[in-house]
């Protein structure tokens, strides 16, 4: 592995284990392990836990925003359709997943953000960021009439933002879909006026 594969791979692997056990209960050594790379080369890449937990988030949103583009920049699909296929990729990545993992930033938000501000405040940037994707596709379905016209895309997007994510976290409780199943219908039926 190049030494940008090994950083790579250990960013992965401690994603992984993250998302699984939540960022405080993940030791340096459980990634290592898991990785299968000496405890040297953590430090080669990171100067503590903190430092490789905001690599993790960075590179996981770096990840994230890419996909989120590719679906809700898709001119060949109605705004509307973009947003039906964002869900239902959260749905199929719930089901394959187990219920286990959920989004991990929202994971991240929940442990860290009351202990930790430099957490705190970049989840808050990358939340922001989906928000404003979010709200460049509602009010481009505004503007071609595929919603109701009266809808405010900032509040809407935030509401999903905000919306969804509880939805995530309540499916991981219940372990089923259903939760997001019902956050789908009540957006497009009271949020964008799409019965």
């Amino acid at each position: 592995m190049t030494s940008n594969d090994t950083r790579t791979h250990i960013l992965h692997t401690g994603a992984d284990l993250i998302g699984q056990k939540g960022f405080g209960a993940t030791g340096i050594n459980a990634v290592l392990t898991t990785a299968g790379v000496p405890k040297g080369s953590f430090y080669h890449y990171f100067s503590s836990k903190n430092d490789f937990g905001l690599a993790v988030i960075d590179t996981f949103a770096q990840e994230y925003d890419t996909r989120l583009d590719q679906i809700l920049n898709n001119t060949s699909r109605s705004c509307v359709d973009r947003l039906r296929d964002y869900f239902s990729n959260g749905l199929d990545t719930m089901t394959s997943g187990e219920f286990t993992r959920g989004c991990l930033i929202g994971n991240l938000g929940q442990e860290l953000a009351g202990q930790n501000e430099i957490f705190r405040k970049r989840l808050d940037t990358i939340f922001q960021g989906w928000e404003k994707r979010f709200e460049r596709c509602i009010e481009e379905a505004r503007q071609a009439g595929d919603v109701d016209e009266a809808i405010n895309p900032a509040d809407v997007a935030s509401f999903l933002l905000s919306g969804w994510e509880g939805a995530i976290l309540r499916a991981k409780v219940v372990k089923s879909t259903e939760p997001m199943e019902r956050f789908v219908r009540v957006f497009f039926q009271q949020c964008l006026g799409i019965q």
